[in-house]
């Protein structure tokens, strides 16, 4: 990601798919940053940063996102940290080839999958079950959180196709109200919608 001038404005070059890309799409949109997206291509901007999870925390603290006290900003930022172990079991499991590696790895996944589930809603539930993880306004970890949720019901299932059909069922009406302030956030609804409704994919 690089910025285009001494202004606020950046260059996002990511793959045409939701992915890890998304959440830096939803925090430069949510902080109403203007912004081009464009595809992987080689350039030679004076400030260029790699990594989504480094490019999130950045933008997140540059534009408000992520609370200024440290210890705050810590909890946001271990849950999105806790998130992507949820992810990496997810790729295990994915990608497992013998009938015998790909039970152990479902078995990891969901054992995994579902703890998260429980923090996720225990930390809704000690802010208020508002559908804020932290506080009462949009925040780095509703967004990640969200993202998240998009990516297990929009992407994951072409990799494993009844992936949805566990999760769904899974989620707790805590999770679905946070899926659902997410979206209807009026810096956010325009975009969201563009990569699919969630709230309606995990009501189905």
């Amino acid at each position: 990601m690089a910025p285009t001038t001494n202004t606020p404005s950046y260059i996002l070059r990511y793959f045409d798919a939701i992915g890890l890309g998304e959440s830096i799409k939803l925090l430069l949109t949510a902080a109403n940053i203007e912004w081009t997206d464009e595809h992987p291509a080689n350039g030679s901007p004076d400030f260029v940063i790699c990594e989504s999870g480094n490019i999130e925390r950045y933008l997140a603290r540059t534009y408000g996102l992520l609370p200024a006290d440290l210890r705050k900003a810590a909890l946001q930022e271990q849950l999105r940290d806790q998130m992507m172990d949820v992810v990496i079991a997810f790729s295990g499991y994915s990608r497992s080839i013998s009938e015998e590696d790909k039970k152990a790895k479902k078995e990891a996944f969901e054992e995994i999958f579902e703890k998260f589930i429980a923090l996720l809603t225990k930390t809704l539930q000690d802010n208020g079950s508002t559908g804020r993880l932290f506080g009462d306004s949009l925040s780095y970890a509703d967004i990640s959180i969200y993202t998240f949720f998009k990516n297990l019901v929009f992407v994951f299932v072409r990799l494993v196709a009844e992936i949805a059909d566990y999760a769904k069922p899974k989620l707790t009406p805590e999770i679905i109200k946070l899926i659902s302030t997410v979206e209807t956030d009026p810096k956010l609804t325009k975009f969201v919608l563009k990569s699919g409704d969630l709230s309606a994919a995990v009501s189905a």
